[in-house]
């Protein structure tokens, strides 16, 4: 009989798609990259909380220019996410976010007809197991998910969107569309629980990443789980002030 063998390259790419460690370096990767695209948003929207400190919540020159002489600082974030460097990075970043989610569900659907449960894949560690959000990373992702839905609805679509392929009107007051969002108490209270939501999968998601990687040692056992709940905390407190300062823009200080 005889034995085709396969390079080791094609193998090892094998190796990666198959055996568990793969995927979930796979998974681990691309969390990266949502980590990453959270971490620049929450601080470029985190710069309307400092304008509302230094009075320039809500400066926008009004031009179609990028960096505009009296624009407030987070309207310069703005500007500075338009440009090419980072409209460039952006949909890189978003590509490994949507390579996350939709590799997510294919791990989920393999281990439940793998496993008739609901668990997203195997972990080899008891504190991880039982962890709540570890249980619920599959329900946690599909109403995070639907919170990008309506975020994407309610700013990229409004921004991004006309800019770059222009379908839609463009609304070029960042601070309009914070104050219109955030400005009904029903809508800050379904941001701040959809907030709450990603703050437990980033906890969980955040230290498996890093103990996927290789921090998985008994030295830095409690370390990765203490540095997952302070980034996670850091974006999502950003994004929760945001939207509580939009808030209280909209309805309190509004001239």
């Amino acid at each position: 009989m005889a034995y085709i063998c396969k390079p080791y390259h094609i193998i090892d790419a094998m190796f990666i798609f198959t055996s568990s460690i793969g995927k979930k370096f796979i998974q681990a990767v691309s969390g990266a990259f949502l980590i990453v695209f959270l971490l620049l948003h929450a601080t470029i929207n985190f710069f309307s909380v400092i304008d509302s400190f230094t009075g320039k919540y809500g400066a926008c020159a009004g031009d179609d220019a990028l960096f505009s002489e009296g624009d407030g600082l987070f309207k310069l974030g703005c500007d500075f996410m338009s440009t090419p460097v980072i409209s460039i990075m952006v949909p890189i970043l978003a590509l490994g976010f949507l390579i996350h989610i939709l590799y997510g569900c294919w791990l989920t659907a393999q281990n439940l007809r793998a496993r008739g449960g609901l668990k997203r894949y195997e972990v080899s560690s008891r504190a991880a197991a039982d962890s709540w959000s570890s249980r619920n990373m599959l329900v946690l992702g599909a109403l995070i998910l639907l919170g990008i839905a309506c975020h994407l609805m309610d700013f990229w679509a409004k921004m991004q969107l006309p800019e770059m392929f222009g379908i839609g009107t463009f609304e070029n007051n960042p601070y309009l569309l914070l104050n219109v969002t955030f400005g009904s108490w029903w809508l800050l209270a379904l941001y701040l629980l959809w907030f709450l939501m990603l703050w437990f999968h980033l906890c969980h998601g955040f230290w498996s990443m890093l103990q996927t990687v290789g921090w998985n040692g008994s030295t830095w056992f409690g370390r990765i789980k203490v540095i997952s709940i302070i980034v996670s905390s850091l974006i999502c407190l950003m994004f929760a002030a945001v939207a509580v300062n939009a808030y209280i823009q909209a309805n309190f200080l509004a001239a």
